[in-house]
């Protein structure tokens, strides 16, 4: 794996959650992996040549997943969506953020966005990078009010501000952040394409966008065992407690879809 370089003057750090070893950099435990990816990008067309053509459901024409409907699943599981975070993940959700941001530290961000923030997990593991503001974005209103309350119960509402939106739609002007991250939620954009665009633009020159995401495991015996917990164990585990199962049947069906580790750059 080649080494980490400037994207238009920034830093682009993709963490892809795996079962299997392989050619990767900085282990995250039994699950993680660390990418560290080489692009180019034409500083005109951020992102017009990683991967999105024109033809690609996850480039400019994917529509499959409206902002309403996913607005609608996270409003159902929100109250227990920390609860079975931890506990659908064994608790390794805790060590992967925890290790994605710690990733940033080297560029000491003073500014942060957290794009599809939910519960504000990942902002809150943010600010221990001393930042002196962060902003979380979300289209879930009830996940933002569970974040706010978690915000204010660690007494960092004067660091850390959240609010309705989208990726594909910031309302920052160019080059506000010193660091933009999204954990998990990525896979949600009804355009990836844009989304990731509206991440670099509003990321200041020298700045990293760090994505914490799954990705799918390739060696036997980890891919047939992850293929039955996210299709059988997960939906029925997950649907049982949120009591939401079209939620936990969904979540797992765009981690299937969605381009992971190389695929994705």
């Amino acid at each position: 794996m080649q080494p980490l370089v400037p994207i238009c003057q920034r830093d682009f750090v993709t963490v892809n959650s795996v079962l299997q070893a392989g050619n990767r950099v900085g282990n995250l435990g039994s699950l993680q992996y660390i990418f560290r990816l080489e692009a180019e990008v034409d500083t005109q067309q951020q992102f017009g040549r990683i991967g999105m053509s024109a033809g690609d459901p996850y480039g400019s024409e994917r529509r499959t997943y409206e902002h309403s409907y996913v607005r609608s699943l996270f409003d159902r599981i929100a109250p227990r969506y920390d609860f079975l975070n931890h506990f659908l993940s064994a608790g390794f959700d805790i060590r992967w953020r925890k290790k994605a941001v710690a990733l940033l530290r080297e560029y000491e961000p003073k500014t942060v966005l957290d794009v599809a923030t939910g519960t504000a997990d990942l902002a809150l593991e943010a600010a221990k990078l001393n930042a002196v503001r962060i902003y979380g974005v979300d289209i879930s209103p009830a996940m933002l009010e569970f974040a706010r309350h978690k915000i204010e119960r660690h007494g960092l509402s004067h660091t850390i501000t959240v609010e309705e939106g989208t990726a594909e739609h910031l309302r920052f002007p160019d080059d506000t952040f010193d660091a933009v991250m999204v954990a998990f939620g990525i896979r949600n954009f009804s355009n990836l394409q844009q989304g990731l665009s509206e991440m670099f633009r509003v990321l200041r020159p020298g700045g990293a966008v760090m994505i914490l995401e799954f990705s799918k495991p390739r060696r036997a015996p980890f891919k047939q065992a992850y293929s039955f917990y996210f299709t059988h164990a997960l939906p029925l585990l997950g649907g049982a407690i949120s009591k939401s199962r079209e939620a936990y049947q969904y979540l797992p069906s765009t981690v299937e879809s969605f381009p992971d580790g190389e695929h994705l750059v």
